[in-house]
């Protein structure tokens, strides 16, 4: 981790030298995706601090799930746009651009998902994603109702609103600490 360009706004070098485990997840991505997404380079700092972020952002949005992972990259999206979060939109939007294979799709997400070609289902996600993200007290049966007719269960429901409620924390954060994302995604999947 020499030579590490600043991600975030704030002066929290990595750990030197790095933890054995902390190593070992950073070739990992390195080997996977070819680089340290500089949200796990921000949190390196302190191996409990990342190892909480990791532990949860891999349960939400890798574990099993009735939710895809398009599905769940496609929540981070429409979430970081009504907060606004570069680093998030950045990111998230290269995931759906990959995973969909759709360049137009990500660029839609980013920018108002009410724009995009979507099936009834993704629209009820996203539109139960933003109400949650814009007034969550507003939420009540007839919200979680509408995402059961068009097929969700449950189960789906947790997880929608999990994942919605992990970026709307996730927003703040890098935000808050003008968190910057890997050139890599900003050309990604285009």
């Amino acid at each position: 981790m020499k030579d590490t360009p600043k991600v975030t706004a704030l002066d929290l070098p990595p750990l030197d030298p790095m933890p054995p485990q902390m190593q070992k997840y950073f070739d990992i991505c390195v080997e996977k995706l070819g680089m340290v997404p500089n949200v796990l380079t921000a949190y390196a700092f302190d191996e409990a601090k990342l190892n909480a972020f990791s532990g949860l952002y891999n349960d939400l949005m890798l574990a099993d799930s009735g939710l895809s992972k398009l599905e769940r990259e496609m929540i981070a999206v429409v979430v970081s746009a009504v907060n606004r979060c570069f680093y998030c939109l950045v990111a998230h939007g290269a995931a759906v651009r990959e995973l969909s294979g759709d360049p137009k799709l990500g660029e839609a997400l980013v920018i108002n998902y009410r724009v995009a070609d979507l099936d009834a289902r993704t629209r009820a996600m996203l539109d139960f994603a933003v109400k949650m993200t814009e007034a969550s007290y507003k939420i009540e049966e007839p919200d979680r109702e509408k995402l059961r007719q068009v097929g969700f269960n449950d189960r789906d429901i947790w997880d929608i609103a999990a994942v919605a409620s992990f970026f709307n924390m996730t927003n703040r954060m890098a935000s808050a600490v003008d968190m910057r994302p890997n050139d890599d995604y900003h050309a990604a999947n285009r």
